[in-house]
């Protein structure tokens, strides 16, 4: 079967989860790069990675990588790619977005004009005609410049990978999908481990811990681009990476997750957004403030995306709601604890200094990823 090179975007500061991730499903991993990760695989690996992947933005389809510093440059080398391998005769393909960090061609507006005649031009010699309906399958192209180098790709995801279709409702501030994944899988945190997030919004952690405990696929629910692409892809490599998925998957399992919010609106979304996720009942919500947070049993896990301050009047509640957290801690004294926030002063009103604190970039925000690990339970002996 033909190998395609495949990149895998994801935030910055996780790609080791997500090089993990891809070797885990049996793929070779070429590279790792600030913000992604580029693997190798055949029409099969495109169906499992957008399926399987819990932590990457989308899977991008690698076409070239070449040195453009004028637009000339950038004609004739997009032109020189093999975009007859990709596209058909019908094939609606268009630039849906172009980057441009340190380098000489920096209008993204210009580049995507540039890219598409280029590709035109390409297809209008192959295939020996003047004109294209684009009446057929979607081909979204993408092309990143870094340093006056260009990469091209073809998107085979669509809409982005942390969008699993289950949150309808979201809170003010939430955490994607994608990165509530990759934080949890950054830990020791397993399926038999009591997981508690305080300031739950609409769910997003205990929900993707919930789906990791009942091995729910992300992307079984939901449909790709790349589904059109009968020229590449079978249809049944996407029907047997559904059924692989629906075999793994097991929602009998037993979980003690746990999700609380001060706002009773925000659990009851966080419910519903649950239900949708069908992990409704592997999660246990409740409106209740963090002060008042506790748990009977040892060894558990907090995770938690408090609120930053963004907004001036927030801002002067957080010393007193950092410094609940801390009193939470010092109760909670066997748990580890996990929280992300952009909020500078985390650590002096919680009182203690993380073991480990990791820059994250949420978006456009710099966000750190502040690091308790509690102490390990003790192993149970076994019975001769």
């Amino acid at each position: 079967m033909e190998l395609f090179e495949l990149i895998a975007p994801c935030h910055f500061g996780l790609e080791a989860v997500l090089k993990r991730e891809i070797q885990d499903l049996g793929y070779e991993v070429t590279l790792v790069e600030d913000g992604k990760v580029t693997f190798q695989g055949d029409a099969q690996a495109i169906c499992e990675a957008n399926i399987f992947l819990r932590t990457a933005e989308r899977v991008l389809l690698k076409v070239g990588r070449f040195r453009a510093i004028t637009f000339d440059e950038l004609f004739e080398a997009v032109k020189a790619l093999p975009w007859e391998r990709y596209l058909p005769e019908n094939g609606r393909f268009w630039v849906t977005k172009a980057t441009s960090v340190k380098s000489k061609l920096f209008s993204p507006s210009d580049i995507q004009s540039i890219v598409k005649k280029a590709v035109v031009e390409r297809l209008k010699e192959y295939y020996h005609r003047s004109w294209f309906p684009e009446e057929g399958p979607e081909y979204p192209l993408r092309i990143t410049f870094l340093k006056d180098e260009a990469v091209v790709t073809i998107d085979t995801s669509g809409v982005s990978l942390h969008k699993r279709g289950y949150r309808r409702l979201s809170s003010k501030a939430p955490i994607t999908e994608t990165l509530a994944a990759a934080l949890i899988l950054l830990t020791p945190w397993k399926k038999e481990r009591i997981l508690v997030d305080p300031f739950c919004g609409c769910g997003t952690f205990p929900i993707e811990a919930a789906m990791m405990a009942a091995n729910i696929a992300p992307g079984m629910n939901r449909s790709f681009t790349a589904e059109g692409w009968t020229n590449l892809i079978a249809k049944k490599y996407w029907y047997e990476a559904v059924t692989e998925a629906n075999d793994l998957l097991d929602d009998t399992v037993k979980t003690d997750i746990q999700g609380y919010d001060i706002d009773p609106a925000m659990v009851k979304a966080a419910r519903e957004n649950a239900r949708d996720a069908g992990v409704e009942h592997l999660i246990h919500f409740q409106a209740r403030p963090v002060k008042d947070l506790n748990h009977p049993k040892k060894y558990g896990f907090l995770f938690a995306n408090p609120p930053y301050g963004e907004r001036l009047e927030e801002k002067e509640a957080l010393p007193a709601l950092y410094r609940e957290l801390g009193e939470a801690m010092e109760r909670l004294e066997s748990w580890s604890f996990y929280l992300i926030t952009s909020y500078e002063e985390a650590e002096r009103y919680i009182g203690r200094k993380a073991a480990k604190n990791r820059k994250i970039y949420n978006g456009m925000l710099k966000t750190y990823f502040y690091q308790y690990p509690g102490p390990k339970p003790p192993v149970r002996r076994q019975s001769l």
